[in-house]
């Protein structure tokens, strides 16, 4: 009520009523004028600038609106600042005069000053929302440093009002300084692990949407989900891209919190994880480690896969496919469950199984499509093991058609090993029947053949 008597005198005193719109008056009741120290001066900027703004006259805009933002702060969040963002970042992409770049700095300041305590945009909101105009309109070590301080200070607010926004370019700033010298390793793996637990944090604040309908709000509630999750990956990606997950800097950062987390799950996992995918770090003791206490605390894939490999290392190969087995079974990404696959099929090749390892081989290539790694595999099995196909000496040598299929297979579908298949080709094709071995079993060159045995192909007659 004082701030609609104060606004309804003003408006009465300074004649500007009867130019009011209907909207306008409404507008006007909510305005605060408790801080003014010129009320009438303040009404008239606030009515001033607004048909100047409408009409993209920014220049025109903006004293008036600057003078109310400086004399009545706490008048209207809207006017005040969203407007105010919209007329000076304008002018700042219009001229690239500095003056302005530090007027959008201050507009999020002084919003967070007088309307800090906003349900849906306080403070730490707002710290996310200048980090990212920082690192719209400034590069550098400086401007990085800056949006990474920001976005940690607002993350430390309500998950319910942290933007996804703000997690993505928050890790590519990380990333930029520790290429840039200015963060070690340590700095990345802390902030990228930092950035999850504010995604879980979002996920688990039970964040509402708001909206006229049903329907409206499931909208909302989808759109915020999808732009999480695209949020998660980016994330995830700029990490796994950023050269700073070595095994030496997982190992530094976690290796001494192992004894305080043996019993946290969620710990477990996630370092079981990094230094699965970290180049080496799946035989690393602490890999071992957490693969060992999660699964008996929670068995997954990931420490099962991490059992698998102990097992290797130990020389137990039995052992290790079991725990591939468990590793496949309890796995749900058809990406990592082929890796398991290959894997535990070069165990099996290297117990001479080559049947189970064939099996173990196809499904690996069958889940992960252009994938050349277990044709190239493959044909080696057919080659060790094609001595046990068949009787006759020509006949042992035919499971080198099959092999070389295999390896001309792995160079059809993934380039990236066709360099290495035909290193094979030409090395097997060398072991070939000769043509007087076909011609005196009555084979004829360019006729179907198929080859017995575990290898159980159909295949071309060649000579060598």
């Amino acid at each position: 009520m004082k701030k609609f008597v104060l606004a309804a005198a003003l408006l009465f005193t300074t004649g500007a009523f009867a130019q009011m719109t209907t909207k306008q008056i409404v507008e006007a009741k909510k305005w605060d004028f408790s801080i003014v120290s010129d009320s009438t001066e303040c009404m008239n900027s606030l009515l001033r600038y607004a048909d100047d703004l409408k009409a993209n006259n920014l220049d025109a805009a903006f004293e008036p609106w600057f003078k109310a933002f400086n004399e009545c702060p706490k008048a209207s969040k809207a006017k005040l600042y969203t407007d105010g963002l919209k007329i000076v970042k304008g002018l700042y992409k219009k001229t690239k005069d500095e003056k302005y770049y530090d007027i959008i700095l201050k507009i999020y300041d002084q919003r967070a000053q007088y309307f800090g305590k906003d349900k849906n945009y306080p403070a730490s909101y707002l710290q996310g929302m200048k980090a990212l105009d920082i690192l719209t309109y400034k590069t550098g070590d400086e401007a990085d440093k800056t949006a990474v301080q920001l976005f940690e200070e607002s993350f430390k607010g309500d998950a319910k009002t942290v933007d996804p926004a703000f997690l993505q370019k928050y890790i590519l700033s990380t990333v930029n300084l520790y290429k840039s010298g200015v963060f070690n390793a340590e700095n990345v793996v802390n902030n990228y692990i930092n950035a999850g637990n504010v995604i879980t944090a979002i996920q688990n604040s039970g964040k509402t949407f708001t909206g006229k309908t049903d329907a409206e709000k499931a909208e909302k509630k989808e759109k915020f989900e999808a732009s999480l999750a695209s949020a998660k990956e980016q994330v995830d990606q700029i990490f796994a891209q950023s050269g700073a997950a070595d095994v030496e800097t997982l190992n530094n950062v976690f290796g001494p919190q192992l004894e305080a987390n043996k019993d946290n799950v969620d710990w477990l996992k996630k370092v079981n994880k990094f230094l699965s995918r970290s180049k080496g770090g799946d035989e690393s003791e602490l890999f071992f480690s957490t693969s060992e206490l999660l699964h008996k605390i929670e068995p997954a894939a990931s420490s099962a896969r991490g059992l698998a490999r102990m097992n290797i290392k130990k020389g137990d190969s039995n052992a290790a496919i079991d725990y591939y087995k468990q590793a496949i079974e309890l796995e749900e990404e058809s990406a990592d469950k082929a890796k398991y696959y290959y894997e535990m099929a070069t165990v099996q090749f290297s117990l001479h199984a080559f049947g189970a390892a064939k099996s173990s081989l196809y499904s690996a290539a069958n889940l992960r499509e252009g994938w050349g790694d277990p044709y190239i595999l493959l044909g080696k099995v057919y080659a060790a093991g094609a001595s046990s196909v068949g009787n006759e000496d020509w006949e042992k040598k035919a499971g080198y058609w099959a092999a070389v299929d295999k390896f001309a297979k792995a160079k059809a579908v993934d380039e990236t090993v066709a360099a290495e298949a035909n290193q094979l080709i030409g090395q097997y094709s060398q072991y070939f029947p000769t043509k007087e071995d076909l011609f005196m079993h009555g084979q004829k060159v360019g006729d179907s053949y198929t080859v017995g045995g575990f290898i159980g192909e159909t295949t071309k007659i060649r000579a060598k």
